[in-house]
């Protein structure tokens, strides 16, 4: 069994490394191999979800935030490379024309704010964030992010933010793998959206999970979330 683990905007594989580690110790499901990839750079969504596609294979797909809409979008676009799913702080999109267009504008200035002072600076400003107040300066996959190129990190935003991506909530009813929805209790943004996702997903198996955390729990609490991924898989 294999599961595929994408990541979030301005990481790398490296952040799900405690998760892979809790998998590994905790030996379940058996014979489980973990396969952090890398969402690669400057490509348009479309052509993102299909090399993606392709670098991670077939399995179980887990998507963190920017990583779980990508995964979304494989299991949606390319079915046959998706056994089960599993998405973490995560959306589908926007459904709202004029939010979108909002949050594109949004995402075009934080474009431009990376390129103008530079990954470290951008990195600081990013984490100082509500969203990631728990996430420690130490924590995997933090200091990996400072590797990252700014045009790398402006054409993510530009191309993959949520404003850009299509509206995959129409889509939803047509999955047909088992789905688990996982969220941080902290993160009531994320936690309202997750139940939008499970009764949006009508034609499948779809679990929601709710872990004691905020939004990045990869890094905060990945022995649960490495549990909450075990299950997903054990009962797919």
């Amino acid at each position: 069994m294999r599961v595929v683990l994408v990541p979030g905007f301005s990481q790398t594989p490296a952040s799900w490394q405690d998760v892979v580690d809790a998998l590994r110790d905790r030996s379940a499901p058996a014979n489980l191999e973990s396969v952090p990839i890398e969402v690669p750079a400057n490509l348009a969504w479309d052509a993102t979800v299909a090399a993606l596609a392709d670098t991670g294979g077939r399995g179980h797909w887990c998507g963190y935030s920017m990583g779980g809409r990508l995964a979304l979008a494989v299991a949606l676009d390319h079915p046959e490379q998706v056994d089960g799913l599993v998405l973490v702080s995560t959306t589908a999109g926007i459904a709202d024309a004029a939010q979108a267009a909002q949050r594109r504008a949004d995402d075009e200035r934080l474009a431009r704010r990376v390129l103008a002072v530079g990954v470290d600076a951008f990195l600081d400003e990013w984490l100082a964030q509500p969203l990631f107040a728990d996430v420690a300066l130490d924590a995997p996959g933090v200091a990996e992010r400072r590797g990252q190129r700014a045009e790398d990190l402006a054409a993510m935003l530009r191309q993959l933010g949520t404003g850009t991506m299509p509206n995959l909530w129409p889509r939803l009813s047509t999955l047909r793998v088992p789905v688990t929805i996982i969220t941080g209790r902290a993160d009531t943004k994320y936690t309202e959206i997750g139940r939008a996702l499970t009764a949006a997903c009508t034609n499948t198996t779809v679990r929601r999970v709710e872990l004691d955390g905020g939004h990045a729990l990869a890094q905060t609490a990945p022995a649960e979330l490495a549990a909450a991924i075990a299950e997903a898989l054990a009962v797919t």
